[in-house]
């Protein structure tokens, strides 16, 4: 197993982000403060979540509660998945529906955001994640106006190329890049390709809406 640390935990944050890799071999989540959310990059295995197991698979998501013990087992070849933490200093959000432990990508409803974005949540409040929530972002080419957010969030690039604008200056990253955006700070993720949607994960925490966001005059 190898864990790489992609967006690690900073003071005033409660996320931070990795890659894990499983060669046949299990990983066991259980901490008694930080829920773990966990996205399916690569291969296939499966989730024992005390007396159930549940399969995994490219596109699947689970949510392993803090106190929760949870045993990611990969199936014969590479298992790869990336896993977000949510510390218990995150501000918790009302349930709003019954809690699921596997969610897959392509049963996922798309919303909505803003020029023409649009995004699938796989988890938050309506099923059972509180204090954060858990998303797949597609981005057309075209720039968006600066905005900002008032969430705290981290951001991984699943597919194509994000060129990513702040006030300091703009970069640009490939698949399996990330970065953390910060409460109230402006900013504009764009496709760096013109002819190429870019994907993206992103987890925020309080929990709520992806398309919530602030227009701001250019920084």
């Amino acid at each position: 197993m190898t864990v790489r640390e992609l967006v690690p935990a900073v003071e005033g944050s409660a996320l931070a982000l990795s890659l894990i890799e499983l060669d046949g071999d299990s990983l066991v989540l259980r901490d008694e403060a930080r829920d773990s959310l966990l996205f399916v990059v690569s291969g296939a295995g499966s989730l024992r979540l005390e007396d159930e197991r549940l399969a995994l698979s490219e596109g699947s998501a689970a949510l392993v509660l803090a106190g929760r013990e949870g045993t990611v087992t990969a199936d014969g070849d590479r298992l790869a998945l990336v896993q977000a933490t949510v510390g218990e200093e995150a501000d918790r959000h009302a349930p709003l529906g019954p809690a699921e432990t596997v969610v897959r990508l392509d049963a996922a409803a798309s919303e909505h955001a803003t020029s023409a974005r649009t995004y699938q949540i796989l988890f938050g409040p309506a099923n059972g994640s509180t204090r954060a929530t858990l998303f797949a972002g597609h981005v057309p080419p075209g720039r968006a106006p600066w905005h900002f957010h008032l969430y705290d969030e981290i951001v991984w690039v699943r597919d194509g190329r994000a060129r990513v604008h702040r006030s300091g200056g703009v970069e640009e990253l490939g698949p399996g890049s990330a970065f953390r955006l910060r409460p109230r700070e402006v900013h504009i993720v764009e496709s760096a390709l013109e002819d190429r949607e870019l994907s993206v994960l992103g987890i925020f925490t309080p929990a709520g809406s992806p398309s919530a966001a602030y227009l701001t005059p250019a920084p």
